[in-house]
């Protein structure tokens, strides 16, 4: 990867809690994702690590001109301060101790070149070949990247103090890439969640993300994609602006966490398999635009430099060794995310203790597709959590929703002229008033209620575990959120760095449960249980053929499992229960449609 010795990184995990990932596990050369949505998060976690470091810390207020650009830029460049300093003294370290520096190379793939190499110097005895090997293995440490995440959709215009709409680059999308452009970090910027044409081309003002006179590029672009056809739209776009893409990172539509982006019944090895199939396309579409780019709008393009293939990487629900060995063999990728895992990692990201112990508790029935994200958006969630309980006080002293400190995720005009979000007070006292005047019947009203009441504060609850963690803010003052993926069922305990990267690459015991099934089977049957809450919220002729396209799309995919199923299994992989799981839920399947169909009929 991109600076990493490493074939996985850790993705951007809610607005707090990968907030200073980067800071944690970045010295030991593993790439993570900082969410940059909630500027006003980042700066508290600035002040609390100017302080930690002792470096000279100026507050950027709330108010201040351009704040949310400067605050991530500040935030970004003391990250990167950070990061330098600590990966500095463990390069500087002696080998053959027990220290940090150890810890870096024991922790590499071992069938990494650098592995290899180290293992090599580790059986040489005194003299100058150990001395040669031990300034050439120091010469090859990297430290991870601090990669950055954009939700490209989340781009909220905003509003001067008089109440006049400030200009574009302003928004909230806009802003944040400015902060991430100007900073001084050499990462890449994940854009995530659909394509913004307007923010795409706000990209095209920064020249780090161009190649030099070297032909390097300072900042690179990560796509996330939920196929292949998305992929080589949004690629060709930003090649005909100069723009390419480094990497795309493609996630389950369900087996993730945070906000879930389903597709029509795609399920991850069909998807896989088209972009293994096709991926020379990704190269050969953009080469051309980007040539004639550089032709029409720089000094050309250098016989020297080289449209490098873009990396494809994948994410979402991986949980043993052999399930990422088979998604880099089989399938070719070149690296793998692993998320909710880490939220059991202290070493790596900042939760606190209540919802830690409430995740090494959760199983399958405390994780669930939740309606709490004012997006509208199906959001991984798990129950019981401090932020659920403040909102039901809150709903049981009849003042429900959240007073929106923050406004990150402002989008709804129904009863004002300037948008406001769907879980602050404001609109769900009108939504509810509204409601209850509606001549609907009794138990649509509580339909609708409940809906309303549903929505949760995300941008200000999904950083408040960060604060707590640091001790920034007291437990009893912050309610926290937070988003697992499903996977997280199948994990129980703390573990350390070591334990979960030596999990991924299979050197010890399986830490999940030998009873979780195979990441292929988990998807499938989350994706008949969304389809059965799809045909409940459907209608008519026009939800059958939607929920007949799901259909025929994961009957293709539970086909081609089946296929994997009779494969030989690597290290840890659970292949019985893809066999085991299309069986049931191809009949489940079956059984929903059925009775849509028999429901509509007797509507006619």
């Amino acid at each position: 990867m991109s600076h990493s010795p490493h074939n996985f990184s850790i993705p951007v995990m809610g607005t707090g809690h990968s907030i200073d990932s980067p800071i944690r596990v970045g010295p030991y050369g593993i790439n993570s994702v900082i969410s940059i949505v909630d500027d006003l998060l980042v700066e508290k976690i600035r002040k609390y690590y100017c302080q930690k470091y002792d470096f000279e810390y100026d507050n950027i207020g709330r108010t201040a001109e351009d704040g949310r650009a400067r605050r991530i830029t500040a935030y970004l460049d003391t990250v990167k301060e950070i990061v330098g300093k600590k990966f500095s003294a463990i390069k500087n370290q002696p080998f053959f101790e027990k220290n940090d520096k150890a810890k870096y190379f024991e922790m590499l793939p071992d069938r990494s070149a650098i592995k290899e190499k180290y293992n090599q110097l580790m059986s040489t005895d005194e003299g100058s070949m150990r001395d040669r090997l031990s300034c050439e293995l120091s010469r090859m440490m990297k430290p991870g990247s601090i990669d950055v995440n954009i939700m490209a959709k989340v781009d909220k215009l905003n509003y001067s103090k008089g109440g006049a709409p400030m200009s574009k680059e302003f928004s909230d999308a806009s802003a944040a890439l400015r902060g991430y452009a100007k900073s001084k970090v050499s990462s890449s910027l994940i854009l995530s969640a659909g394509f913004n044409p307007r923010l795409y081309n706000y990209i095209t003002e920064f020249k780090d993300f161009y190649r030099d006179t070297k032909g390097e590029i300072k900042k690179k672009i990560i796509l996330k994609v939920s196929d292949f056809r998305s992929a080589l739209i949004q690629g060709k776009y930003l090649a005909k602006k100069g723009l390419e893409v480094f990497e795309y990172r493609i996630e389950s539509g369900l087996n993730c966490g945070g906000h879930a982006f389903p597709s029509d019944g795609h399920l991850m090895p069909s998807l896989l398999r088209e972009f293994r199939e096709k991926r020379d396309q990704l190269t050969n579409a953009v080469q051309p635009l980007i040539e004639k780019y550089y032709e029409e709008n720089e000094d050309g393009f250098s016989d020297d430099w080289k449209i490098t293939e873009p990396r494809l990487t994948v994410q979402g629900g991986i949980g043993v060794s052999g399930e990422a060995e088979r998604l880099l063999s089989d399938f070719e990728m070149d690296a793998t995310g692993w998320g909710s895992p880490f939220l059991l990692v202290p070493e790596a990201t900042t939760v606190d203790k209540p919802t830690r112990q409430l995740l090494e508790d959760a199983g399958e029935k405390e994780l669930y597709l939740s309606g709490v994200s004012p997006l509208g958006v199906p959001f991984n969630n798990v129950r019981d959590t401090g932020s659920e309980q403040w909102h039901q006080e809150r709903i049981n002293k009849e003042k429900p929703g959240s007073p929106c400190p923050k406004g990150y995720l402002k989008s709804n005009t129904e009863f004002t002229e300037q948008p406001i979000c769907t879980a602050s007070t404001q609109y769900q006292l009108l939504k509810l008033d509204q409601i209850a005047q509606s001549e609907m019947a009794e138990d649509e009203k509580e339909q609708k209620r409940q809906k309303v009441l549903n929505k949760a504060c995300l941008c200000d609850h999904l950083g408040n575990g960060a604060l707590i963690n640091l001790g920034i803010l007291a437990e009893h003052r912050a309610p926290q959120a937070i988003c697992p993926g499903p996977n997280i069922a199948y994990y129980e305990g703390e573990y350390t760095l070591r334990d979960m990267v030596d999990h991924i690459y299979g050197r010890n015991e399986s830490l999940a449960d030998e009873q979780r099934p195979h990441m292929f089977a988990k998807e499938i049957t989350l994706y008949v249980d969304y389809v059965e809450e799809l045909a409940e919220q459907l209608d008519g002729e026009s939800g059958l053929k939607k929920l007949q396209k799901f259909q025929k799309n994961l009957d293709r995919g539970m086909a081609y499992c089946l296929e994997i199923a009779d494969s030989i299994p690597y290290q840890d992989e659970n292949l019985s229960s893809i066999s085991f799981t299309v069986s049931k839920q191809k009949e489940r399947l079956h059984s929903i449609i059925s009775n849509y169909e028999e429901r509509i009929s007797v509507k006619v």
